[in-house]
């Protein structure tokens, strides 16, 4: 018999759930089965892919990539399937869900407040969880479906992810308003090696270290940056700023309105990319397409 003659929808769901949920016996309880159901419909799965599909550990499954790939070509069959019986209209005044949303620190800053201004007026019964970026758990995240949008910077988020760039930043220098630094500036124009040797405060969210995002390309200049302070965010800076007459270098936009000075250093380090991102699953989820919506309209369309 044909190996498609064997395979059957509920099966389709059934590896779906076992990707999100990597727990066999949550997964039976959800789907109505026991859990020896759950796991004869996986061993024919098995067969029928002449994949393991899944590996035991202690607390739950690892998926294969075999599994990792099947899931995201599962996805759009059953979204396809659920469109031909059910093909509905999107209303968001009816929603009752809830979305995950992973943000960079900057992000939370920057991009969240406007884009839930929107939504949830248009969404009021739409639940919106916010969660710090974690750059080492995201794709387990995004794979078992407890993340549905990572808002960061390209780096931190796997290539195979679909996304959009929201827009382009740069990093300026700044400083309390009483910074010795300005005394200086008034004499003559700082250059690259007063700032390099003056204490700085980076923000490290992803690992704490005293390596920022710019150290390359003071290094390129052939300087080595005096980091004096790690912090966790860049909503704290400014107020470490005003107490160490120290300088950072800030993502301009996280810098407006906290009353810091911006120093000339007469040039910025390279600019850098905010991206929403999502797993390739979600391309065909309609709410998830409706945020997009709204992220594209603020920030790519004239």
């Amino acid at each position: 018999m044909s190996k498609i003659n064997r395979l059957e929808i509920k099966q389709l769901r059934i590896l779906q759930a076992l990707l999100s949920e990597l727990n066999v016996s949550r997964v039976a309880n959800q789907v109505g089965l026991t859990q020896q159901a759950i796991s004869d419909q996986l061993k024919k799965m098995r067969d029928i892919f002449d994949d393991r599909l899944f590996l035991r550990k202690s607390n739950g499954l690892v998926p294969t990539p075999m599994a990792l790939k099947l899931g995201l070509k599962i996805d759009k069959i059953l979204a396809n399937v659920e469109d031909l019986i059910d093909p509905g209209v999107f209303e968001p005044a009816k929603l009752n869900a809830t979305y995950v949303i992973a943000a960079t620190d900057y992000a939370q800053q920057v991009v969240l407040p406007t884009l839930l201004g929107k939504i949830t007026k248009m969404a009021p019964g739409l639940k919106i969880i916010i969660r710090d970026f974690d750059i080492d758990d995201l794709p387990e995240l995004m794979v078992t479906n407890k993340v549905h949008l990572a808002l960061a910077f390209p780096d931190y988020i796997p290539d195979s992810y679909p996304y959009i760039t929201l827009f382009n930043e740069h990093h300026v220098c700044v400083a309390a308003k009483d910074s010795p630094l300005l005394a200086l500036e008034e004499n003559r124009k700082l250059t690259l090696a007063d700032i390099a040797a003056y204490p700085q405060i980076i923000a490290s969210p992803s690992r704490p270290n005293f390596r920022g995002s710019i150290d390359d390309w003071f290094e390129k200049a052939g300087y080595v940056r005096n980091v004096v302070i790690s912090a966790p965010c860049f909503s704290v800076v400014p107020m470490y700023l005003e107490t160490t007459d120290a300088i950072a270098f800030l993502p301009s936009r996280a810098s407006l309105g906290n009353g810091l000075i911006t120093l000339d250093i007469g040039e910025s380090p390279v600019n850098f990319e905010v991206i929403a991102a999502w797993h390739p699953r979600s391309s065909q989820d309609s709410l998830h397409l409706w945020i997009i919506h709204f992220l594209e309209a603020e920030y790519l369309r004239p």
